[in-house]
Order: C-alpha cells, then sequence, then structure tokens
C-alpha cells in the first residue's frame, strides 16, 4: 500500500525511444511519485529495452506491453488500472517534468478541494509556450466558417497562478483517482486525439475544476513518436473530432447544420495531411 498523498504516473509510449529515457529518469527523480507505469503500444524500436532497464533498476515502475496499438485512452486505463496510489498524473513520454513539479500539482488540487483537473505550463526546448496547454471547447460553428483550429486556443493568462480553462492538453494531466474513477476514465472509443477534449469536459460537468497551473512548467518536445505516421495521426485526429461532434454537438443542431460540420471535418483531412507531411 502506498502512501495516502502518492502519485502514480502513468506514460503510454509508441515508438518513443528518442525521448523515453530522459521522461522516466525524471519521473523516477521526481517528488511524491510512488508509482510508475510504462503502457507500450506495440513499439518496434528500442523502446521496451530502455523502460525494461528502467523497471530493472527502480522496483516502482511497472510496463504492460500491448502487442498491437489498441488506443492512447486505452493505454492510459490500463496503466490507472495496475496501480493504486490516489492521485494520477499522466505524461507523455516526450514530456520532462522538474524534481517538484507533480507535487505542486497536487498542491493546487488539494488547495481547491481535490475536485480538479490540472495541467501545467508546457513550454518546448526554446521556452516557447505550446498553445494546446490551454484550450476551449471545440466551436464547430466556428470551423463552418473558418477552415482553421486556431480557435481551440485559449491565451495565456498572466495575471493568474491557476487558470481556469475548457480543456487542457493530454500531454501532462493531473488528478486525483476519485475523479478519475467517478467520471469512467479515459473514453476507449478514441483511439488518438480529442480524448483529452472529451476528459476535460466530462470532468467539467462532473463539478471538477479544470485549470492550468501556470507556476509549473514542463517541457515538451510535442509529436516526437507522431512524425513518421502523419496520415494514421491526422486520420484519428478527425475521427475523434468527429466523435466529439457527435457526442456532445450534434444532439442540439439542425441536420443541415450536422452534414455541413461532418463534411468540413473530412474535407479539412487531405489538407492537414499535407501540412503534417511537410512538417516532417
Amino acid at each position: 500500500m502506498n502512501a495516502p498523498d502518492g502519485i502514480a504516473a502513468v506514460v503510454v509510449t509508441y515508438q518513443s525511444n528518442e525521448t523515453i529515457d530522459s521522461c522516466l529518469r525524471r519521473l523516477r527523480d521526481a517528488d511524491g511519485v510512488v508509482q510508475i507505469r510504462v503502457v507500450d503500444n506495440g513499439s518496434a524500436d528500442e523502446t521496451l529495452a530502455i523502460v525494461q532497464r528502467h523497471a530493472a533498476a527502480d522496483p516502482r515502475l511497472h510496463f504492460i506491453a500491448n502487442p498491437d496499438n489498441p488506443g492512447f485512452g486505452v493505454a492510459c486505463n490500463q496503466g490507472a488500472a495496475d496501480c493504486d496510489a490516489p492521485w494520477l498524473a499522466f505524461v507523455n513520454p516526450d514530456c520532462f517534468v522538474a524534481e517538484d513539479s507533480l507535487e505542486r500539482l497536487q498542491a493546487h488540487a488539494v488547495a481547491i478541494g481535490g475536485e480538479a483537473l490540472l495541467g501545467a505550463d508546457l513550454v518546448d526546448e526554446t521556452g516557447e509556450r505550446d498553445a494546446a496547454a490551454r484550450r476551449h471547447d471545440p466551436d464547430f460553428g466556428h470551423m463552418l466558417r473558418a477552415v482553421s483550429t486556431s480557435q481551440l486556443d485559449a491565451p495565456y493568462d498572466r495575471t493568474r497562478t491557476l487558470q481556469r480553462v475548457d480543456a487542457t492538453s493530454g500531454a501532462l494531466m493531473f488528478m486525483s483517482r476519485a475523479l478519475f474513477t467517478r467520471i469512467g476514465g479515459f473514453d476507449e472509443c478514441y483511439r488518438l486525439h480529442a480524448e483529452d477534449l472529451d476528459l476535460c469536459r466530462r470532468a467539467r460537468d462532473a463539478g471538477a475544476v479544470v485549470a492550468v497551473a501556470n507556476d509549473v512548467r514542463v517541457v515538451h518536445l510535442r509529436g516526437v513518436s507522431s512524425r513518421s505516421r502523419p496520415w494514421f495521426v491526422e486520420w484519428h485526429k478527425h475521427r475523434g473530432l468527429m466523435r466529439y461532434f457527435d457526442r456532445y454537438e450534434a444532439p442540439r443542431r439542425g441536420p443541415l447544420t450536422r452534414w455541413a460540420v461532418r463534411a468540413l471535418i473530412w474535407l479539412r483531412f487531405p489538407f492537414a495531411v499535407l501540412r503534417a507531411h511537410l512538417r516532417a
């Protein structure tokens, strides 16, 4: 059994050999972490060998090797189910926490009664902020007027230590196990992308605070394991947006609007793949 305030870190990997060693070294050194669970979704590179070396050196670290890729949400739920610490930190393999990052997120959550889903101030290696750390709910009406998803981004508010947002990035999410269990964990019907928007929305619907701790800065390299498969990533990103729309927005829209939004989501797909290829 673990300390009543212990934190379990859950990391989902896929072709993550570039960053997973640094990620796990930092998690093993992080204050308050009593369990680490790595769930691998069928990596064919050196990811598992690196994770095994960490597991052999640290009894807090267990890993689950899926034979294929069942999706990010499925793997997060597997990791959470395999540990029993009262606090959960979902950490991408390309996120590098500082020694006190997770304990400071925990302190924020405790200060507002524990009913909170928190993110951190994510920055890249140059210090530039990740706009996805602070997001609005998707505005599908806006999508009909402008072929862009930039309307998801919420501005950084330097006046607030704890900035309330509609959603924060799935790259780093901190919450109590009690809240995670009460809202049913991640929706496993999302394969990749939009599951974080969905989790945040259900947390808010359950009365929890969703916010970004602007005083907790964490380096996030963004999409290291996704660069080699832009078609796959964009397909599931758009599929996730479609599921989110059908779940939350479609029931209160007319037939013409529903058709138009669904058509626009898939019309965006080839352009998004092209942009991803050019970035890669």
